[in-house]
């Protein structure tokens, strides 16, 4: 039985860059199967996580709220996901057969979210306490232990999580957990109910470090000529701002050939990622759902990869903020392929955009909007967002607030006051801070910053401005986080 309403594959890559596709004319990294999806789809040039790290970018995606209602302005694991709306319940409540493959990286670690099934796995997490069993929890962790041998873990490597480090995946490739995911994305469409439309959510654990590709992906880009790392002409005035180094994570003097064979292991994890999608893809055609499905590739943040002497996420700069968004329609809606679009988009316009395509309606208390108006304009349409606004709090004096409309960026450090302001149009590698140079632009950023801060419970804006080094928090207590505290009065 063929569904009327289309089946939904929402594709997600961990710690994906934006500018990493071949068709969005990145030098070096090979995409052929996702270009594939460009080239009878769409693409959005400014797609943003407005808060860079994982926990905070899935929240958005989940529910469709932005980071003032869904509390997490940083990265805190284990509290607990009680969002009365989220993406998968919407479909599964609407009659859809929803699963997740992969990554979820939610609190409990097997929260379903609404969806009917989940096959987990989280990757190798922070912060988790000491006599945590993974395997009670990670269906890949056994899958890998039942194929390799009794002790195989995920740690043979000696790899760190957030490492730049390299070294080869050291098992077969088809137990590496790109290829896993990608296996059990297809043995759901195998498995699923053919009587409904099915919302499968293939996420993927990589380009995330571990830095592990297999062999045959690292001499894929051995001996490839990579393009210079960018450094803006402002990091030393960045650094002067600084306080001694306290995260392993973020910001480090690598030598330039770990720095070289981070950068290769990262393109090699990414061309692996898209011969497996491009299983999922062909399944697809094999059970005859293709031309009914619509595909949505993301990513829930960047990878600075050495940008501005910056590694792994967090940061403003588009190397970790800005993400690919790729969808393909099924064929019957004939949408134009091969169109780019300009609209400054971000997570939380993924659940009313999927809502959207399926008649699913959206419920009053989401605060994204769907992105099909932009593809299918009609008269009285209301104009489109004018800028996106985006933050981590993170370690002093990295913590950061942002805003950016694709051709422009303003970023405030709030724990310094430090303001950089970048012309995106015209240097988009963010080389040059016109701070100085432009400071009539710095002071229109600015005043809607104060309007985007105004009323937040850090305090951040007194007297109509801007205030400096106020207490801060990775999860605001005024959110759908802690329901009981939303009626609380700022604190000071």
């Amino acid at each position: 039985m063929t569904p009327t309403r289309p089946n939904i594959l929402l594709i997600m890559a961990d710690q994906w860059r934006g500018d990493c596709l071949g068709s969005a004319g990145h030098p070096v990294v090979e995409t052929p199967h996702l270009d594939e999806l460009f080239y009878h789809g769409v693409r959005f040039r400014h797609a943003y996580s407005a808060v860079p790290t994982c926990i905070a970018a899935r929240a958005a995606l989940m529910t469709g709220l932005s980071q003032r209602s869904h509390g997490r302005v940083g990265y805190a694991d284990h509290i607990p996901w009680n969002y009365p709306v989220t993406l998968p319940g919407l479909f599964a409540d609407a009659g859809y057969h929803t699963q997740c493959v992969g990554k979820m990286h939610v609190s409990p670690e097997r929260s379903l979210l609404g969806f009917h099934h989940v096959v987990l796995h989280d990757g190798a997490l922070l912060k988790q306490p000491a006599s945590a069993n993974h395997d009670q929890f990670d269906d890949y962790r056994r899958f890998l232990r039942s194929q390799a041998h009794a002790d195989a873990s995920l740690e043979d490597t000696g790899l760190h999580v957030n490492s730049w480090v390299v070294n080869p995946w050291p098992f077969e490739e088809r137990l590496h957990p790109t290829n896993w995911v990608a296996s059990e994305a297809v043995d759901f469409l195998r498995r699923r109910d053919p009587t409904k439309p099915f919302f499968l959510n293939v996420s993927f654990v990589r380009p995330h470090p571990p830095f592990d590709p297999p062999q045959k992906y690292l001499d894929f880009y051995r001996d490839r000529e990579l393009p210079p790392v960018p450094i803006g002409d402002w990091c030393d005035r960045f650094l002067s701002e600084r306080s001694e180094l306290k995260t392993c994570w973020t910001r480090g003097d690598i030598a330039p050939a770990a720095l070289d064979r981070a950068r290769r292991a990262y393109f090699a994890l990414i061309t692996q990622i898209d011969h497996q999608i491009n299983r999922v893809l062909m399944a697809l055609a094999e059970h005859g759902v293709a031309d009914n499905t619509l595909v949505l590739f993301l990513s829930d943040h960047g990878e600075l990869l050495g940008d501005h002497h910056f590694h792994s996420k967090a940061m403003p700069f588009d190397g970790s903020a800005r993400v690919p968004w790729l969808m393909r329609f099924p064929a019957s809606w004939k949408i134009a392929p091969r169109q780019e679009l300009d609209a400054p988009v971000e997570l939380r316009d993924v659940l009313p955009t999927l809502c959207d395509c399926a008649g699913i309606p959206v419920p009053a208390s989401v605060e994204g909007r769907s992105v099909l108006p932009l593809l299918r304009p009609a008269a009285g349409s209301a104009p489109w967002r004018d800028y996106l606004h985006g933050e981590h709090i993170f370690t002093p004096p990295e913590s950061n607030q942002w805003l950016t409309d694709g051709r422009e960026k303003y970023v405030w450090f709030s724990q310094t006051g430090l303001e950089l302001f970048f012309d995106l149009a015209a240097d988009p590698q963010e080389l040059h801070d016109l701070a100085a140079a432009r400071p009539e632009r710095v002071a229109f950023w600015r005043a809607r910053l104060i309007a985007e801060l105004t009323g937040r419970e850090e305090g951040f804006v007194q007297d109509g401005r801007l205030v400096t080094d106020r207490p801060l928090t990775a999860s605001l207590q005024q959110s759908q986080l802690r329901p009981a505290c939303r009626q609380s009065p700022p604190t000071s």
